[in-house]
């Protein structure tokens, strides 16, 4: 490589990893300032902060938004390298602007591709202790608000409750049904039924069992009974936050155990899941952003290009997340909604490319 490359790649990176420390900095002193009335009043020990929480809660806020990080240090330094006069020389040289690109893309992949490791093998460790923590100090217990919950755990079986209570682990008109074929073999309903986590039973409350036989039905009816059935409480009373704990390989368990069930989070797991492994192509479209806008010298200095590049950046984010709305409501396709906030702004990009001062 080039001592230019090496120039240039020193400088992106020493400008990502200062930023990610200056933004670090300011965002831990403000979620403590959030954050010190439930500190203070639930009497949390100072280890327990220090080491369950910001040491997980670090690596997890690098990760949501390293693009970001990535953006702020190529408008930061390049903007720099601008200022002082140091790009004319380059392109004057002989290396044409898209030879400059070069390393520019090279570190955008590198870190982009160390995230995407981060994000589907080492970051979902992390986040189960944050994840604890804040359920414990900070966040309000789970209420499952979700109705009419359908379950599917192998071809034949389903359950049903109209609504599901986490809190008391008790289930609202509960049914059960064991098909053949097209054949109804067994129907169980209740009432509610209660999970008894000292027995690992459940208890039916005015239940009605019926068995269909060759020649006829065993019907049996009842106020209260004991049953062992394969499903758990958790499995009634979803909670989103939990894909942020499930590395790849578990991702792809539950998003499989999830379609089984029928449940309607499919869709926003696949989301997820996908959106894990655009982050090297979001980390490249943000460094041609940065690096187009930013590679020119303004009697303005830096300021200009940082406010331009970094309201492009943000409109991007939130373009994202507007997407993940259309996808998980099922207005958009997953994968439409996903490559399309990507499509536009590489399509921003290539544009700013074509035009930055050569």
């Amino acid at each position: 490589m080039h001592k230019i490359d090496w120039y240039i790649i020193k400088k992106f990176l020493g400008s990502f990893f200062a930023a990610i420390a200056l933004i670090i900095i300011i965002v831990v002193i403000f979620d403590i300032s959030e954050k010190l009335d439930n500190f203070l009043e639930k009497d949390v020990p100072l280890h327990a902060i220090i080491w369950d929480y910001y040491v997980n809660f670090i690596p997890y806020f690098v990760n949501m938004f390293s693009s970001l990080f990535i953006f702020i240090a190529v408008i930061f330094f390049t903007s720099r390298l601008a200022q002082n006069t140091e790009i004319v020389p380059i392109l004057s040289s002989g290396i044409s602007f898209y030879r400059l690109m070069v390393p520019y893309i090279l570190c955008a992949l590198l870190i982009g591709s160390l995230n995407l490791v981060l994000a589907n093998f080492v970051i979902p460790d992390v986040n189960k202790d944050r994840i604890a923590f804040e359920r414990l100090y900070i966040k309000k217990s789970y209420q499952n608000a979700n109705t009419n919950i359908h379950l599917q755990f192998d071809s034949n079986t389903y359950y049903y409750v109209e609504s599901f209570d986490n809190r008391a682990d008790v289930g609202y008109r509960f049914s059960f049904e064991k098909i053949e074929g097209n054949r109804l073999l067994e129907k169980l309903n209740a009432r509610n039924i209660r999970f008894d986590s000292a027995k690992n039973v459940w208890i039916l409350n005015d239940y009605v069992s019926r068995v269909l036989l060759a020649d006829g039905e065993q019907v049996e009816r009842g106020r209260r009974k004991e049953i062992d059935l394969p499903v758990r409480p958790l499995d009634f009373a979803a909670d989103y936050v939990k894909v942020d704990e499930q590395n790849y390989h578990q991702l792809n368990q539950l998003i499989k155990k999830e379609k089984l069930r029928g449940s309607s989070l499919v869709v926003y797991y696949r989301y997820e899941r996908l959106q894990r492994f655009l982050h090297p192509l979001s980390a490249v479209i943000l460094t041609l952003i940065g690096l187009s806008l930013s590679s020119h010298k303004t009697r303005r200095g830096m300021g200009r290009n940082l406010a331009a590049g970094i309201a492009l950046a943000f409109t991007f984010i939130l373009f994202m997340q507007i997407s993940k709305v259309f996808a998980t409501s099922g207005t958009m396709p997953v994968w439409t909604a996903a490559l399309l906030p990507v499509f536009i702004y590489g399509v921003i990009a290539a544009y700013l490319v074509r035009i930055a001062p050569k």
